[in-house]
């Protein structure tokens, strides 16, 4: 029996973009979650048209927007076996999800990031804060808990019981590097496959501003330091 593959989208304003990354998202999904974070533009029309399960978050936040969607998903009767987390804004492709998923189902590991190498990342898709942060903090993760991460990539996927275990609290930015801290923590089991990066459409609301991208940074590092002496 194939397994029960649920993809949650965290979305704020991205009524140019999500209809995209909807319609491009494998078959092989059971369904699209998209969390309406408090948009204000026709994003929550956009992705129902697309055939996506629509969800409204009104407190902003990244992580705000993942545990809605996980809420959501708690509330069925029929629980998937795999979450894939992949963003609003066209910036991944989102037919590699089927390659993301391939190291769960045949090699039972737990958490599989997408790694934006630079081969494979479009010239200017990422800003110098996101590169440098990424390196930064996959770097630390290498020096205090001997991680092979390289890259915090927000397309992922995970076991869904894995990620019930994991008791996901970040509310901002700092969502993707507790969930790789905690993964490293409680010893599961994770790989990285190698994905495709292009321009967003629109302007990021974390790496395009420098308040956003400061606070990014803040949050990121507090989880590293935090992990590292407790």
């Amino acid at each position: 029996m194939p397994p029960i593959i649920h993809v949650i989208i965290p979305a704020y304003n991205e009524q140019d973009s999500i209809g995209h990354v909807i319609k491009e998202i494998p078959d092989i999904v059971n369904e699209i979650v998209v969390v309406s974070n408090n948009s204000t533009d026709n994003t929550e029309k956009v992705a129902k048209n697309a055939g996506a399960t629509v969800v409204k978050e009104p407190r902003k936040g990244y992580g705000y927007a993942c545990l809605k969607g996980m809420e959501y998903i708690a509330s069925k009767d029929i629980k998937p076996d795999i979450i894939v987390f992949l963003d609003g804004d066209y910036s991944d492709y989102p037919e590699e999800l089927s390659k993301i998923i391939l190291p769960i189902i045949e090699q039972d590991i737990d958490m599989v990031i997408g790694s934006r190498v630079k081969r494979l990342r479009e010239s200017g898709s990422m800003t110098f804060p996101q590169i440098f942060g990424n390196w930064l903090a996959t770097s630390l993760m290498k020096l205090f808990f001997g991680a092979k991460f390289t890259d915090l990539g927000p397309f992922r996927a995970i076991k869904y019981n894995t990620l019930l275990s994991l008791g996901m609290t970040d509310k901002t930015y700092g969502w993707t590097v507790e969930m790789q801290l905690k993964i490293l923590k409680n010893k599961h089991s994770y790989t990285e496959i190698p994905v495709r990066y292009k321009r967003r459409i629109g302007v990021s609301k974390v790496s395009g501003t420098i308040k956003g991208a400061i606070f990014a940074g803040v949050k990121i590092l507090n989880w590293i330091f935090k992990y590292s002496f407790t």
